[in-house]
């Protein structure tokens, strides 16, 4: 994942840029084949005075995208879309030091791409959920690469210029990839049908951070929270005792709300990206908490404890009506196996269990398995 603030960095200095109606190019990581250091999504920006903002690679292929964008700049050249890796002839010189090959749209931002671009940016910098289409290749129905479709509040803003049905397809699909918070190329049919693969766009999503809330006002919950909440996550710890919950070691990593379990979960509305933790060790939190929390779709629900307490509080969550699919959701004990002792060290091995379920993998050394290290489909 990018650290969100040299995103958000770069994308301020992007809006400052485009209300000047300052000349400059973008380039976007469209597309990743094996690793890459960077997810899809990575941005860089260069300006005709020469100032180079973000990064798509790392370092890797810098160099040589800013000589295209300054080439592009020079010129009045078109958008293109533009390959490097370690297959490239450039090998010897941009060649990607981690084996992948990355896919590179850079495009002069004016005119209507422009103004989709800034509004969809100045939305997302406002903390309103947005993602952003563009066209990579519009050969095959007649429309100009780098047209951009914006789904900003749910609502369309721009259009990839031909078809209405291209349109309204991208326009679903962007909503699908925002709910996920992910960025991809995703290909559509002739005319924009939805099956089919000629003609490419790329989306970008800006969702809300995802939401975790912590049960108990303990050790581990302190450890947890400012980790969490610099790898994205909007951090909530929760419990029905003032005097501790309120503490600064907690408000000063996350927010804090008082309550029972049951309150504080009631009408949640949770999805995949979002994360449930029980930290309390006492059934009359545990147990409410949890059954609260597998009554969501959250994505990770986890419950720290001893393996015979985990024993014994699935005994006691079926006596309270959860069911076996329901036991299966909850991550207990939670964390990886790493050997942690202190709470520190606990919060590294349950903050590595929910990385790798999140990314749907096993959690072993990267030196005991094959393929890619990065799956194609970034989540942001």
């Amino acid at each position: 994942m990018i650290d969100s603030a040299v995103v958000d960095a770069t994308q301020d200095v992007a809006i400052g840029w485009l209300r000047e109606q300052r000349r400059f190019v973008q380039a976007l990581l469209v597309e990743v084949e094996g690793s890459a250091p960077l997810p899809v999504g990575a941005m860089l920006i260069v300006d005709e005075h020469g100032s180079i903002e973000g990064s798509i690679t790392g370092g890797c292929v810098e160099g040589a995208v800013v000589e295209e964008a300054e080439t592009i700049l020079a010129t009045g050249g078109e958008p293109k879309l533009v390959t490097y890796g370690i297959s490239d002839e450039l090998a010897g010189t941009v060649g990607l030091m981690c084996g992948g090959i990355v896919h590179i749209f850079i495009q002069e931002l004016h005119g209507e791409a422009a103004e989709v671009e800034l509004a969809a940016l100045e939305a997302h910098a406002e903390g309103r959920p947005v993602a952003i289409s563009t066209l990579l290749d519009g050969t095959s129905i007649g429309a100009s690469a780098g047209t951009r479709l914006a789904v900003i509040d749910d609502q369309p803003v721009g259009t990839l210029g031909t078809f209405e049905l291209l349109d309204r397809n991208v326009a679903r699909e962007a909503r699908g990839l925002l709910e996920e918070g992910k960025t991809t190329v995703r290909r559509f049919g002739a005319e924009g049908a939805t099956l089919g693969d000629e003609i490419p766009v790329h989306t970008r999503s800006f969702a809300p951070p995802p939401r975790m809330f912590i049960f108990g006002a303990i050790d581990f919950s302190a450890a947890l929270a400012p980790f969490a909440s610099q790898i994205g996550y909007e951090v909530t710890i929760c419990d029905a005792r003032d005097r501790f919950v309120r503490s600064s070691r907690f408000s000063s990593a996350a927010h804090v709300t008082v309550g029972w379990p049951q309150e504080v979960m009631r009408d949640m509305e949770l999805g995949s990206r979002d994360a449930v933790l029980v930290f309390t060790h006492d059934p009359k939190f545990d147990e409410p908490a949890l059954l609260a929390a597998v009554s969501t779709n959250a994505g990770y629900i986890g419950a720290l404890g001893s393996r015979q307490t985990t024993i014994d509080r699935e005994r006691r969550l079926r006596e309270a009506g959860a069911t076996d699919p329901d036991i299966a959701r909850i991550h207990a004990p939670c964390g990886l196996d790493i050997g942690s002792r202190t709470a520190e060290e606990t919060a590294v091995s349950v903050l590595a269990e929910i990385i790798a379920s999140r990314a749907r993998r096993a959690g072993i050394p990267l030196g005991q398995t094959e393929g890619p290290i990065h799956s194609r489909d970034h989540q942001r």
